[in-house]
């Protein structure tokens, strides 16, 4: 058995945050984003965007070293959830409904838990809250101990759309644009919320209830004895422009250490009726789920198999056992220790978060491999939601005069025909294809030493702005540390550019 979670202590105590105003658009990208590579002519795509199509003649590199081989928990499909039922199992299948929802895979040592969905009600008269269960069960004869490292997890109305500029320092954290661009901040600082402890124990044979949280589609507060008042307004809709529905969006990681194996699974389940509305979910009722559910549906669209043709190529929702967390490496020129600074008035890009048949013409795929996955989910983890890039630039000014050099995170179109060179467009598209805050950690030309959280807003084609500008003396030699998250709901890829000016 499991005590109370922690997750669910919190609604238990403080009423759910109150709702943006309905003069601020609410999250951006509650809809789905359907992850599709362009078709192979750029006809459709230019004449939905009207910006000149600007291209810059330069080096694109890809980005040295590779993912680490910490297994990731992955549940991100199906992103909408419409029903009851298993949204991701490592269970055994022996004695489930459904052997077909369970992957068979034990977490042991370091490994993350990462979760993304949305719900949408379907009429004014579909107001039952649905909730998110992450359970856990310990196989072994022995208690096993699982340590919490950082762990946060968001709803839309818990981190609404500012709708400021798409530059802004965020050192006090209150800068962020929907649930992922929140939780990768917080994850990014190291933080763990208050309603997680540092560690727990499972005895041997037994399940504990990690999380059981909500998924409203109306405001909502919580009694002090679990149950959820009827009656409460419904959250406002969408608008048209964004799909029209009154929707909410969830996301969560931790990342966490196990002296033991793990099985995990994250389900979905409409609130359990009560006498005076609704209540929430016990750890019996969820493991009910587990035994008897299976998959949630309706099930995402069907992904193309790495090195088709198709076209489009849906690359799918991942819902899976992805292997690699963080991506640590020194940006260096080839057989150096150091990265010497392009030529006045030319810049260096590195990519970020290449998927298959979008590499800025590199060749290189970052997407984390699937070590477990559902035969109609994505076949790598594109995007690589929830994974750190932890990039330090030893920069070298090899020149006998000062040069003045700047970093900026570029979103470029997706052009895999074009080697060594990147299309912008102005003025940039609408639609927004990054948002989430970086880390920039260097010393400034005064000597101090500085740590900048920027939060970016990018839209598709934006060249971006300089967000880090340092003079290099002659022979001088200074490192930049470039650290984020790759946040749920963004759209791979993006670069990381080096310019030095003219």
């Amino acid at each position: 058995m499991s005590p109370l979670p922690f997750f669910l202590a919190l609604y238990s105590l403080a009423t759910f945050p109150p709702l943006i105003p309905t003069n601020q658009p609410p999250e951006q990208a509650l809809p789905p984003i359907e992850l599709t590579a362009p078709a192979e002519s750029s006809t459709r795509t230019v004449a939905q965007n009207p910006g000149q199509v600007i291209p810059q003649i330069q080096e694109v590199r890809p980005l040295p070293g590779e993912l680490d081989d910490v297994p990731v928990f992955n549940s991100n499909s199906p992103e909408i959830i419409a029903t009851e039922g298993i949204l991701l199992s490592t269970f055994p299948s022996g004695d489930k409904a459904d052997p077909s929802a369970h992957l068979d895979y034990a977490f042991e040592g370091r490994f993350d838990i990462f979760a993304h969905h949305v719900v949408q009600a379907q009429s004014d008269n579909d107001t039952r809250t649905r909730y998110l269960g992450i359970v856990l069960h310990n196989p072994s004869r022995r208690a096993v101990k699982l340590s919490f490292r950082e762990a946060a997890s968001y709803l839309s109305q818990e981190a609404p759309w500012h709708g400021r500029n798409d530059v802004e320092f965020n050192l006090a954290s209150n800068q962020f644009s929907g649930p992922g661009s929140r939780l990768m901040n917080e994850i990014l600082r190291d933080r763990r919320q208050s309603f997680w402890p540092n560690e727990i124990t499972i005895p041997p044979q037994e399940s504990y209830l990690l999380m059981n949280a909500p998924l409203p589609v109306r405001r909502l507060s919580v009694a002090t004895d679990g149950t959820l008042p009827a009656g409460s307004s419904l959250l406002p809709p969408l608008p048209s422009s964004l799909g029209g529905n009154r929707s909410n969006a969830r996301s969560t990681l931790m990342r966490l250490s196990s002296d033991g194996p793990l099985y995990v699974a994250s389900l979905a389940m409409f609130a359990p009726r009560a006498n005076d509305g609704e209540r929430v979910p016990s750890l019996e009722e969820w493991l009910q789920v587990l035994a008897n559910g299976r998959l949630a549906t309706p099930r995402d669209r069907a992904p193309s198999r790495p090195g088709q043709t198709a076209n489009p190529f849906i690359y799918g929702r991942v819902a899976g056992v992805s292997r690699g967390s963080r991506w640590q490496t020194n940006l260096t020129d080839r057989r150096s220790s150091k990265l010497a600074i392009p030529a006045p008035g030319q810049q260096i890009s590195y990519v970020i978060s290449t998927v298959d048949r979008n590499t800025f013409g590199t060749g290189q795929v970052q997407s984390a491999p699937m070590l477990r996955r559902y035969n109609d989910t994505a076949y790598r983890a594109h995007g690589n939601y929830g994974t750190e890039y932890a990039l330090t630039l030893p920069l070298h000014n090899p020149t006998d005069r000062p040069q003045t050099v700047a970093l900026s995170v570029q979103t470029p179109l997706q052009n895999e025909n074009i080697r060594n060179a990147l299309t912008f467009l102005n003025p940039h598209d609408s639609r927004i294809f990054f948002r989430g805050t970086v880390l920039f950690l260097y010393r400034n030309d005064r000597g101090e030493r500085r740590a900048d959280y920027i939060h970016l807003v990018q839209r598709r084609g934006q060249s971006g702005p300089p967000l880090v500008t340092l003079t290099l003396e002659p022979n001088e030699e200074r490192s930049v540390e470039v650290q984020f998250l790759y946040p749920p709901d963004a759209t791979p890829p993006q670069v990381l550019t080096l310019t030095t000016q003219d």
